[in-house]
């Protein structure tokens, strides 16, 4: 399972890269590889400010539906458009062009639930 080390992770299968107030967000190898081929996302949560466990979108497999959860707090800045025409992006490069949202951080947002890659390693298996 792909589990880039300069990531962070949480338990609800969400990856963060932070690049100083900003964070781009998406689901992992392990959360794509569960659900199976995913056909639609939905977020509309841009332009909204939500807490750290909002649910911010959701995605569609053929054989669940499934909620995004935030794992900071922040203002949602971006949705990846191209998910919207190419959703199985997030099957084949969940950690590349398949990024979900970008979010401005919240001043003093609460970051010590994210988990290292080795520690999201520890909690699947």
């Amino acid at each position: 399972m792909n589990t880039p080390s300069e990531l962070k992770y949480t338990k609800d299968h969400e990856w963060v890269k932070m690049e100083g107030n900003i964070a781009t967000i998406g689901i992992t190898d392990f959360a794509q590889s569960e659900l199976g081929d995913i056909v639609f996302v939905d977020v509309d949560t841009v332009d909204d400010e939500l807490n750290s466990g909002d649910v911010f979108g959701s995605v569609e497999a053929v054989k669940t539906v499934s909620d995004l959860f935030l794992p900071i707090a922040g203002k949602v800045t971006e949705f990846n458009e191209d998910l919207e025409d190419s959703p199985e992006l997030l099957n084949s490069d969940p950690y590349g062009k398949g990024w979900i949202i970008k979010m401005e951080i919240e001043e003093g947002a609460d970051m010590s639930e994210l988990l290292s890659a080795e520690e999201y390693q520890a909690t699947i298996g």
